[in-house]
């Protein structure tokens, strides 16, 4: 059975998976890091196997603190534009990174761009992955820097239980996406909202 996405699974606690896309990176990823540490959150980072190797210390911080390291591949290509074999490459090439810098297997995988077909849905399953990750809030589209009250309300539309969210810490400038989540993430803790990684989102699926 190829790979599926999965946006939000059905749970009747009040979860949110908080995700960050496309770093480490020196300025913006520790940031990140406390704003979530203040809030007492814990997230997943989708991180570039090729931005892991100019900042091996953020991929530890990160994994010490308790979020999640998942494999967004790495170069970043576009996976259909690409053979199934080097799908596999990005997969493993990123991988072996994170296990060598955590000690801990990647659990999970997000393409870049969420661009897949038929030939990355083969590599994952190939790889152990019987799903990859996507997000509810694409209309926020911090990516565009579209303003920091843009992203924050869009995402706040479509919370619900067992939402995952996206955001970007790395690549290009990442301000507005900081100004919406030190607004976002003290208001969700604040209300109820308990923050979790991916693979804890995964267990609380009905």
């Amino acid at each position: 059975m190829p790979a599926l996405m999965i946006n939000k699974v059905r749970t009747d606690e009040k979860v949110l998976a908080v995700t960050f896309d496309d770093g480490p990176n020196a300025e913006y990823t520790p940031q990140v890091l406390e704003i979530l540490q203040k809030a007492n959150a814990k997230a997943t980072f989708y991180m570039i196997g090729e931005q892991m190797e100019r900042c091996p210390e953020l991929v530890k911080r990160a994994a010490e603190l308790g979020h999640e390291i998942g494999n967004h591949t790495y170069t970043h290509p576009r996976m259909t534009e690409l053979s199934q074999e080097e799908c596999l490459t990005e997969i493993e090439r990123t991988k072996s990174l994170i296990e060598r810098l955590t000690g801990e297997k990647p659990a999970s995988f997000r393409p870049p761009f969420l661009d897949y077909d038929h030939v990355t849905a083969a590599a994952l399953q190939e790889k152990g992955y019987s799903h990859f990750i996507g997000a509810v809030n694409l209309e926020a589209r911090d990516w565009e820097q579209p303003g920091a009250n843009h992203i924050l309300e869009e995402t706040r539309s479509v919370l619900s239980n067992g939402a995952i969210l996206l955001f970007h810490d790395g690549y290009g400038d990442r301000s507005q996406t900081l100004e919406a989540i030190s607004r976002l993430i003290p208001q969700l803790i604040a209300e109820g909202w308990n923050l979790v990684t991916i693979s804890e989102l995964l267990k609380l699926a009905k």
